[in-house]
């Protein structure tokens, strides 16, 4: 299976990080070993002083699919969880100023923790889906799916033109503003709506 990641799809967070809203969907890939199940701890890695957290709707893909027309594209994805796309801000900084690959910055071991799934038929409304963070009991990051410049429907349709989607893969829908450093400590709560789907304590 693989991890597909979009970035800078909502348009306060392109903005906190000065950088242009895009025409068609920004992604990237993570591989399997980036993803923490089951609650476990995120251990800080040694190559990075400023590891920031993304909070982020992901969906899975339940059938497989080439070329898939928008209109097709939500028979595609069966369930919806929450993850942390936990980037090294100060690797990816460095290797975008030399107009390198930033893979090292998203794609290390543990930077996907990644909760359960709700049934999509669990929710009354997909195309608003409430989502939110609490870093030490604090609200930190809170976003709606409604609010992404490219949904997920979109996105499914522009990605398969590139990639042949299979079942168990992962898509990562992108933050929203208010992404921060952690520290070893701290405790990081993703919610949808009231529901608490995945805790990542940092060590």
């Amino acid at each position: 299976m693989k991890v597909v990641c979009i970035g800078r799809n909502y348009a306060l967070h392109a903005k906190e990080l000065n950088n242009p809203v895009p025409a068609v969907p920004v992604w990237f890939m993570k591989p399997e070993t980036s993803l923490i199940h089951k609650n476990r701890a995120f251990y800080y890695p040694e190559f990075s002083q400023d590891i920031h957290f993304e909070t982020e709707l992901v969906y899975r893909i339940c059938k497989v699919g080439k070329y898939i027309d928008e209109k097709y594209a939500n028979t595609y994805y069966d369930a919806i969880g929450i993850g942390f796309d936990f980037t090294a801000r100060d690797l990816q900084s460095e290797f975008k100023a030399k107009g390198l690959p930033w893979e090292p910055a998203k794609a290390f071991d543990g930077a996907a923790p990644i909760s359960k799934f709700i049934n999509k038929e669990n929710f009354d409304n997909l195309e608003s889906i409430e989502f939110s963070m609490h870093k030490n009991g604090v609200l930190t990051q809170s976003g709606n799916s409604k609010d992404m410049i490219f949904p997920i429907d979109k996105i499914i349709a522009y990605v398969s033109q590139f990639l042949t989607l299979k079942i168990g893969d992962l898509i990562y829908t992108g933050t929203p503003a208010g992404v921060g450093p952690i520290e070893i400590g701290d405790k990081l709560e993703a919610f949808i709506g009231d529901e608490l789907m995945l805790t990542t304590n940092i060590k």
